[in-house]
């Protein structure tokens, strides 16, 4: 039968494109990942992987075969993560991260609750820019993170979406594109952009939204509401964000001629299972999970 072990390598190499690189995620040597995946392919009697070319890649089979794996292994963390939040004792701190493009309003209800639930807690709350609450949750920094949607989450992690979040293009009264009653693919492109992006350099979601060749990115939202009040370019950004803005009016949002539809963005609570929560950060992550049903 398989080990934990061999279906981790087997997960983490499919999952960053080489042996070397999964050897040196999971802190071991390259022929420790090497002969693991080897091992396994021997017991399962199928070629997991062609390495033919420089780079491994995953045949048919062990494309079929990835899914199951990453099942086993998140059935193997939950039942460790379960296992110690039973025999541990009740934490005395918690740390959430709240991404500065997610809208707290629902947050601070359910925190309410949790104040007169668990008083004598440390509440720590974060509240890193785009992209960047996964790898906060990822290194233990934080507990439980709300967050932007990804494609992609690392290993060991759980998430939930709880909501959606209006993404507007929006500028200066005064800015060029404001003056246009329509504004046109074309226009956006001969007008300076201004990007949020993640601290983390191998995060390259913001290229999704990205479409003028004159850019400038920031991490914070808020730097960005600046540089657009100053006039600076235009941006997508996100309506929690940008309201008092434009209930001032020092912001507008630009009519698009080719957006027949609001482009919306999953908001997701995520955790791993790697770290054991107690019956307060259980119960503050019930509630959160809950909380778009409210």
């Amino acid at each position: 039968m398989p080990s934990i072990e061999q279906l981790t390598c087997f997960v983490v190499a499919a999952e960053v494109g080489s042996f070397s690189g999964a050897a040196r995620q999971l802190g071991k040597v390259q022929s420790a990942v090497s002969t693991a995946i080897n091992n396994l392919e021997v017991d399962a009697n199928v070629e997991l992987f062609d390495r033919s070319s420089r780079n491994p890649v995953l045949t048919d089979a062990g494309q079929v075969l990835l899914s199951s794996a990453r099942t086993v292994l998140h059935s193997h963390h939950e039942f460790n993560a379960h296992a110690a939040s039973l025999s541990s004792s009740d934490e005395t701190s918690l740390c959430i991260a709240i991404e500065q493009n997610v809208a707290s309003t629902v947050v601070v209800t359910v925190l309410e609750r949790f104040a007169d639930i668990f008083p004598y807690i440390t509440l720590e709350l974060l509240d890193p820019g785009s992209g960047d609450v996964a790898e906060l949750v990822r290194s233990n920094r934080a507990d439980i993170g709300l967050m932007i949607e990804q494609e992609y989450y690392p290993q060991g992690f759980s998430f939930r979406g709880i909501g959606h979040s209006r993404v507007i293009p929006v500028s200066a009264p005064s800015f060029a594109l404001a003056q246009k009653k329509q504004v046109t693919h074309a226009d956006l492109r001969q007008y300076r952009q201004i990007v949020g992006r993640s601290l983390d350099p191998d995060n390259q979601t913001h290229e999704r939204y990205t479409i003028s060749p004159q850019v400038w990115l920031s991490e914070s939202p808020f730097v960005i509401l600046e540089l657009l009040v100053a006039n600076i370019g235009w941006a997508f950004i996100h309506e929690a964000v940008v309201d008092e803005k434009l209930q001032s009016g020092e912001l507008v949002v630009l009519d698009l001629v080719y957006q027949q539809a609001d482009i919306l963005q999953g908001i997701d609570l995520v955790w791993t299972e790697n770290r054991a929560l107690g019956q307060a950060g259980q119960w503050l992550l019930e509630q959160l999970q809950n909380s778009h049903s409210e």
